[in-house]
């Protein structure tokens, strides 16, 4: 009896810590910061409010444990919008959202970031290496399974 207990509390553990296990997201200018003490590649996802297969990302993708393993051990995790207002300064120069409005729902202007960045449509990830060179974009929505093959290629 003892065993069966003993078994049944390590499997419902591993099942709770895989439910509750999350992406550690930070912002881009945290990333840079965290890069220079600890290099590692970045992965950001650039989304904005209104589009589904971003969305989709979060419910599907970015909720997965093997997904969710694979990015906190490689990298560091940005979500990035790319209609928001969020400062960035990447090498030097500092990126804003001067027509950003907070009254607006749905689409904002466009992020002078996500314009540095060419994005070409949403959701766009881009891989940034441990130097900060971008090194990769993958443009439209993946599968976990998907993301994770194109990840573990580079």
């Amino acid at each position: 009896m003892k065993k069966y207990i003993l078994i049944f509390t390590f499997f419902t553990f591993v099942n709770f810590y895989a439910q509750d296990a999350k992406v550690n997201w930070v912002t881009f200018n945290e990333a840079i910061e965290l890069q220079k003490k600890d290099p590692k590649p970045i992965f950001m996802d650039v989304y904005t409010t209104w589009c589904g297969p971003c969305k989709m990302l979060d419910a599907q993708v970015f909720n997965q444990p093997q997904f969710i393993e694979l990015i906190n051990k490689n990298y560091y995790a940005v979500k990035f919008n790319g209609e928001g207002n969020e400062v960035v300064n990447f090498k030097g120069v500092k990126y804003a959202n001067p027509s950003y409005d907070p009254s607006r729902t749905g689409r904002n202007a466009m992020h002078e970031f996500t314009g540095f960045l060419q994005v070409r449509g949403y959701p766009s990830m881009y891989i940034y290496d441990a130097k900060g060179e971008q090194t990769q974009v993958i443009v439209g929505f993946r599968t976990a399974d998907q993301l994770i093959a194109e990840l573990s290629a580079n």
